[in-house]
């Protein structure tokens, strides 16, 4: 090994770039690179980067104070074969995730059919009856999807979990992208590395798509809760790069049976609603009554057919943790495949000897908040007082439906620099993906999350966490990536997997109805990633 890694060390998890053997295949050319360098130089580097996040902006809220976002110099690197086998793993989610919501909203023949018990959907914190019967225009509920996946410690992926209401954290992804470009110019003119700036143009093809019926110049806004949202940054970066405005709830109101949005020429239609604020807060005559964050009349709009809201309101119900336990049934019954991508053994407390079992041994495991989200609320048994386990045993008694155990799962180690040089971190993954009703586009690599504390396993950065550049390897010829708007970019520089129809009939099961169209959170703490 190079002396930039003589004294890095082993661990307990598997490290994604070296094995016993030495270099993994993917990483040989990114340790080639650093193996030229001093300790000082890739510390030098890794300035330049925090540099470059200070001047533009690039930041979020931590326990109430706005920090430049930790970058790691050191990028993740994930070969193109393995993404091409990720990537339609993360789309098969998406597909079932689809399906999923429009039966809860429909049919339910899910439930009539004894696939998910009526209690875990009517149970969820999630689920709103007041999106029951609203079809969105062409049928899309899930615009864009954070699928969180791990590697476990034989290196095999693994679904952590899914977010499909407001997932955050993609300006972070283009962010590393254009720092990392400017950082390492050498790496992106030796390697061929999937571009990642084409997701604008893809969201924004994706959301003109879920237009209503009939609008062939659609208004596309992005609704923000305002300035002091911790994802502020990604609000105010998407709506430039797609060229649209951004708004805020005392912008928009309702007539006629339409979305209008103010401006300084008078009122302008608002056909697609890109929000980011959580259900709760978007319509103050159907839900948290006094919110100033959305809009009076939304949702009759959007019942109406007048306007679309992307993400769909009641999604949610897919992101319960209890609900997750289900998806890989979920993907053999609307699908009639076999899941690409594996759940995390999960047990559900609300079964007597599942509980009973995980009382015995809370200790060993991994207790979380079925609507959790941004790592609140994790018990790490190992890591826990027996204060807090006899805390966490008494709730689990009192509300089973609201927790769910799982296996301590040494996340995958990539090298980060830390005060004591290249040390290995745990790192976990959220993919990206756009549905525009005929096809679901994976961005290629994603969002790594590192946990900076040796030893954590919660890479949050509401809980301390930074982030690292993915590389998927492959693709055309290597360029600089843009510094400016998206530009479009060949099909391969992603992965775009065709929706199908739910191969069962309506008569028997819900129908996921796909229209062939053209080409393509939270309140004032916002979503954390």
């Amino acid at each position: 090994m190079a002396d930039l890694f003589d004294d890095y060390p082993g661990g307990v998890a598997w490290d994604e770039m070296v094995e016993a053997a030495g270099v993994r295949k993917p990483y040989r050319r990114v340790n080639e690179a650093l193996s030229t360098m001093s300790l000082a130089d890739v510390r030098a580097r890794a300035e330049s980067l925090a540099g470059s996040y200070l001047r533009q902006g690039v930041t979020f809220d931590f326990a109430g104070e706005e920090r430049p976002f930790p970058i790691d110099v050191v990028p993740r690197v994930i070969g193109g074969d393995e993404w091409d086998l990720v990537a339609p793993g993360v789309a098969q989610r998406v597909r079932t995730l689809e399906a999923f919501l429009a039966d809860v909203y429909g049919s339910q023949q899910v439930v009539a059919d004894g696939v998910v018990p009526r209690s875990v959907i009517v149970s969820s914190t999630h689920f709103h009856r007041a999106a029951r019967g609203v079809v969105p225009p062409n049928g899309v509920r899930v615009h864009v999807s954070g699928i969180d996946l791990i590697r476990d410690s034989a290196g095999g992926w693994r679904v952590l979990e899914d977010n499909v209401r407001v997932p955050s954290g993609v300006s972070y992804v283009l962010s590393n992208r254009q720092a990392m470009a400017q950082t390492f110019p050498e790496l992106f003119a030796a390697l061929r590395i999937r571009p990642v700036n084409d997701y604008p143009r893809r969201l924004l093809a994706a959301l003109q798509a879920a237009a209503p019926a009939g609008v062939d110049d659609p208004t596309v806004v992005v609704l923000t809760p305002g300035v002091f949202n911790s994802a502020y940054f990604e609000h105010t970066l998407l709506a430039r790069t797609m060229g649209v405005e951004l708004v805020e709830g005392p912008d928009l109101f309702c007539a006629g049976g339409r979305v209008w949005m103010r401006t300084t020429q008078g009122r302008r239609r608002v056909d697609v609603i890109y929000r980011r604020v959580d259900d709760d807060y978007l319509d103050p005559v159907v839900f948290r009554e006094g919110s100033l964050l959305g809009s009076p009349g939304l949702m009759t709009a959007a019942r109406n057919g007048t306007v679309t809201i992307a993400n769909a309101v009641g999604n949610g119900v897919a992101d319960d943790k209890l609900v997750y336990t289900y998806l890989p049934d979920l993907v053999r019954y609307y699908l009639g495949e076999e899941p690409i991508l594996p759940n995390v053994d999960t047990w559900r407390l609300e079964e007597p000897d599942s509980l009973a079992e995980v009382l015995d041994r809370l200790d060993e495991l991994v207790v979380k908040p079925v609507d959790g989200s941004g790592g609140k609320g994790i018990v790490v048994g190992p890591a826990a007082s027996r204060a807090e386990l006899d805390r966490l045993r008494t709730r689990l008694q009192l509300d089973p439906r609201g927790w769910i155990a799982q296996p301590v799962v040494q996340l995958s180690t990539v090298p980060t620099l830390v005060e004591d040089g290249l040390r290995p971190r745990h790192v976990d993954l959220r993919p990206f993906a756009v549905n525009s009703g005929d096809q679901v586009y994976v961005l290629p690599g994603g969002l790594t999350r590192v946990a900076l504390p040796e030893g954590e396993l919660v890479v949050n950065s509401s809980q301390g966490g930074g982030s690292k550049d993915t590389w998927v390897l492959g693709g055309k010829m290597p360029r600089r990536e843009s510094t400016g708007a998206a530009r479009p970019q060949p099909i391969d520089s992603g992965h775009s997997v065709p929706m199908s129809a739910n191969p069962h009939d309506e008569g028997s099961h819900v129908v996921m109805q796909q229209q062939q169209q053209q080409q393509q959170q939270q309140i004032l703490r916002g979503d954390p990633c």
